[in-house]
């Protein structure tokens, strides 16, 4: 039967094509009719297209890294944190001077997947080839599409990234993909659902999940031996979200999962702030019921990566009278945490860290669960703000950016830390000032970027040497020869 097929549609397509003609020639009104189906039929298939790398441009969450705050849509200049320095998002719009306009279908899907464009410059791994390189052919396809022909091309150049030696040298990453970019175009595990293979292919292909919740190895490529048992972002930590359950989701029902994936937001247990907000923000909430069923089905049948949690994050802590009982009291030596905690966050959270329908719970609360203080320390310097089904959620955040009367200084952050830790959550009050400030300043430096730093001057000297020993050889030679 396939071989009849395959046979048979041509044959099929050229007698249509023939009757079209004759009856075009009979009946040019008809000739003209049967052209403008076929026009519109195309401009229809065109448009499904269109469509279709919408979604998949959604779900990959283009957006968020290429659209900078106030900026126009996939124009770039985003400034994406990264060990190495700032690493600035390109504009990816259809401008032939200054996005992507001039790319061919095959360079969109090297740069793509390979994280290569077309003059053979190398993209540095900010921009998630490695998981993109999972995508099919069909989806690439409509992508393209969609950036080509839905997309405003913006004419105007984003900043250009310029990283410190060694990280400049763009073809160091050659050795690196050589090392971590190896994925091939998804292929469907028999073995498991269609549901599951579905997620499994969001979850690290399009959405990319791996790139922020896998550690990180001494080169900064994903360990592969934990995926997505959690890694630093900076400032921020992405929690384990394999199927633990202790360390990971394997404790949440499926609902709570998938009210999560599509709010940011679970009364009681959970709520999105940093990265992980802007994921929610702009390509969660708008995955199809099927999709966001499929990621839940897949994290929950992914493997368990053990951590040192327990109980589970979501479920540490309890009310505390301790803001209460401190109010008033006159004593000299009263906690700093509480000062700052009845001062500034009391009449959101609650005296009793109760929280409100629109304020989440400081117990109970995988934020002041969790066994590092990282999130919560960065969710008081940077607050929280996400936009879901067209309604602001926000918390203003207590360092860089906010006003002299309500910046905080690291001492009070780590105050206030410890304090909501002590009361709330996971009782591990040791957090520093210097904790903050590390956090503060982007977070803890890589070891291979110590090393790079470090490196250099040595390098430098090893130059230096070797230029006087050559002179000096130099100068004997000739003192030898005359």
């Amino acid at each position: 039967m396939r071989y009849f097929k395959a046979w048979a549609a041509p044959m099929v397509a050229a007698l249509c094509l023939a009757s079209h003609l004759v009856l075009a020639q009979t009946n040019p009104a008809a000739g003209t009719a049967v052209a403008a189906s076929a026009n519109a039929a195309a401009s229809s298939a065109d448009d499904r297209m269109v469509m279709k790398g919408r979604y998949v441009a959604t779900a990959a969450d283009c957006a968020a890294c290429h659209t900078a705050s106030g900026g126009r849509p996939f124009a770039g200049g985003y400034p994406i944190q990264s060990p190495m320095g700032v690493i600035w998002s390109t504009n990816i719009t259809p401008s032939k001077q200054y996005g992507i306009g001039n790319y061919t279908e095959a360079q969109f899907a090297r740069a793509i997947r390979e994280g290569v464009t077309p003059d053979g410059r190398h993209l540095y791994p900010a921009m998630p080839y490695p998981s993109y390189a999972k995508m099919t052919d069909g989806d690439v396809a409509a992508l393209y599409r969609y950036f080509m022909a839905g997309v405003k091309p913006v004419d105007a150049a984003s900043k250009e990234t310029r990283l410190p030696f060694p990280f400049s040298v763009r073809s160091s990453m050659i050795m690196w993909n050589a090392i971590y970019a190896h994925s091939k175009p998804f292929t469907a595990d028999p073995g498991k659902s269609a549901e599951y293979n579905r997620g499994d292919y969001l979850v690290n292909g399009l959405e990319h999940c791996s790139a922020c919740h896998t550690g990180r190895t001494f080169l900064m490529g994903e360990d592969g031996s934990s995926p997505l048992g959690g890694g630093s972002l900076g400032a921020w930590y992405a929690p384990n979200i394999s199927s633990d359950k202790a360390a990971g989701i394997g404790g949440w029902n499926e609902q709570d999962l998938y009210t999560y994936l599509s709010t940011g937001h679970v009364m009681g247990k959970a709520q999105a702030a940093g990265p992980m907000a802007e994921a929610v923000e702009h390509s969660l909430q708008y995955l199809s019921d099927s999709d966001l069923r499929a990621i839940v089905t897949y994290l929950k049948e992914s493997k368990a990566v053990a951590g040192t949690e327990a109980p589970p994050r979501y479920d540490v802590g309890h009310a505390s009278a301790d803001e209460s009982v401190l109010r008033g009291n006159a004593v000299e030596n009263l906690d700093p945490g509480w000062k700052v905690y009845s001062g500034t966050c009391a009449a959101c959270h609650g005296a009793h860290g109760e929280g409100t329908s629109s304020y989440p719970s400081l117990y109970h609360n995988t934020t002041t669960g969790a066994v590092r203080a990282d999130n919560l320390i960065a969710t008081i310097l940077y607050g929280v703000h996400r936009t879901v089904d067209g309604k602001a959620i926000d918390m203003p955040g207590f360092g860089p950016g906010a006003s002299f009367t309500e910046r905080l200084s690291d001492q009070q952050v780590a105050d206030v830390t410890n304090f909501v830790l002590t009361s709330f959550g996971r009782a591990t009050p040791d957090v520093t000032a210097h904790t903050v400030a590390t956090l503060r300043d982007g977070g803890p430096r890589s070891p291979l970027v110590s090393l790079a730093h470090a490196a250099i001057p040595v390098g430098g000297l090893i130059v230096i040497v070797l230029v006087v020993v050559l002179s000096r050889i130099r100068r004997t030679r000739k003192g030898q020869e005359s």
